[in-house]
């Protein structure tokens, strides 16, 4: 498992441009982000170096931060890739609350597909099962 910041902000213009500055000016580097939002407020969803510091420094600077454990799946990166991952998770009456993906630099024909789940620990056990590889923190931050 891998543990996920989510930021919770205004929906303004600008809002996000704070959030990634600050980060920047403290030397976090972003693996990756996924962005959700309604009419009033949106959700950052980062993976960072360093979560439980990059959590306080969100804090300080009055955002609303917390981590959430989730899954990082890697996956050939072609056709078919997602539905192998969620194959497992159907058949074993998983839920997936959300998900997003992207595309590794230092595999370039393998994804890297990010799973909010109901039991990250029972999901990732299954995932392993079926022959699919969960990645740790340490190797998605290299």
């Amino acid at each position: 498992m891998i543990k996920q910041i989510s930021v919770f902000m205004e929906n303004k213009p600008g809002r996000l441009l704070e959030v990634t500055k600050l980060l920047a000016s403290n030397k976090v580097n972003i693996r990756t982000l996924s962005l959700a939002d309604t009419a009033e407020f949106g959700i950052a969803r980062l993976i960072v170096d360093s979560p439980e510091a990059v959590v306080e420094i969100l804090k300080n600077n009055r955002f609303t931060a917390r981590i959430t454990p989730v899954l990082a799946v890697e996956v050939p990166d072609d056709a078919g890739g997602l539905a192998k991952v969620l194959e497992v998770f159907s058949e074993s009456g998983v839920n997936v609350e959300y998900m997003y993906g992207f595309v590794e630099k230092r595999h370039p024909d393998k994804a890297l597909l990010v799973f909010k789940v109901e039991d990250p620990e029972r999901s990732k056990d299954q995932l392993i099962a079926k022959g699919l590889t969960v990645i740790s923190e340490k190797d998605i931050m290299f």
